[in-house]
């Protein structure tokens, strides 16, 4: 099931019903941004907190999520939005959402920090520093930010989670906590080597999947919660995992836990 939704998502973009409406708030607006790491432009979606206009003095925490055509408007998105916009209105967030749109046919070279020897991949590496040298620097200039690794976020949910995951352990000085929803561990073991490899992390991460995702995805994501503790004490409650009764591989299964942890990561 995992496979195929990851073979199949660049694809909505033929089938996706132009009639719909937008459902994106007010608060969502989009532009682009040229990505040399990556040969391209991108373009992002920025969300900002409602109070963002008349609160000229205030700066604001950021999270970074992937696969932006998803998050905010069911017009674009593949099959159901996260209301991340929503959500975050409802709970009077102070904070700053920015959303990458993936890469269509490129989406699997993009998120994945290795080469699978059945899907390919492998470009992960200029997709993150992207972010980092590019888009980052980008949001930190235009709008008021506080840049700091404890106030910048990553979240993202299968192959998006991968590469959050991976992007925290590359610029741990830039991204201080992650979301990794439903982690594509399984699509090279080199991500569990890297996790042996390196220094003593401490980045706060919240792990979410469902019990029907696959037959390995609470085995792999368990798997690396318990990697994560020999790395550091337990005791300091760095990491969170959610495992979902009945909760399947979806876009459900991700907007349902979005506000949970988001409110553990904290912002």
């Amino acid at each position: 099931m995992i496979r195929v939704f990851l073979l199949s998502i660049f694809l909505w973009m033929t089938f996706v019903g132009n009639a719909q409406q937008s459902t994106a708030s007010k608060n969502v607006s989009t532009f682009s941004i040229e990505a040399p790491q990556l040969t391209t432009t991108k373009k992002i979606w920025i969300y900002l907190p409602e109070n963002y206009s008349v609160s000229a003095k205030k700066n604001y925490s950021v999270i970074y999520m992937q696969d932006a055509q998803n998050l905010f408007d069911a017009k674009t998105s593949y099959v159901g939005e996260w209301n991340v916009d929503e959500k975050l209105d409802s709970l009077k967030a102070q904070v700053i959402v920015v959303g990458i749109e993936h890469g269509n046919d490129k989406r699997i070279d993009e998120l994945t920090p290795y080469k699978n020897e059945k899907y390919g991949g492998g470009n992960a590496d200029n997709y993150v520093d992207f972010i980092v040298k590019t888009l980052k620097p980008y949001i930190d200039k235009n709008y008021r930010t506080k840049p700091k690794a404890k106030n910048t976020i990553i979240i993202g949910s299968s192959l998006g989670g991968l590469v959050s995951y991976y992007a925290a352990l590359k610029y741990p000085d830039v991204f201080g906590k992650v979301g990794a929803f439903s982690p594509s561990f399984w699509f090279s073991n080199e991500i569990y080597t890297l996790t042996e490899q390196a220094p003593k992390i401490k980045t706060k991460i919240y792990f979410l999947c469902g019990d029907k995702e696959s037959d390995d995805m609470v085995k792999d994501m368990t798997k690396m919660e318990h990697l994560l503790d020999t790395k550091r004490c337990y005791c300091l409650h760095l990491t969170k995992s959610k495992i979902v009764k009945d909760g399947e591989h979806n876009e459900k299964l991700w907007r349902d836990g979005f506000v949970k942890a988001v409110l553990w990561l904290g912002y």
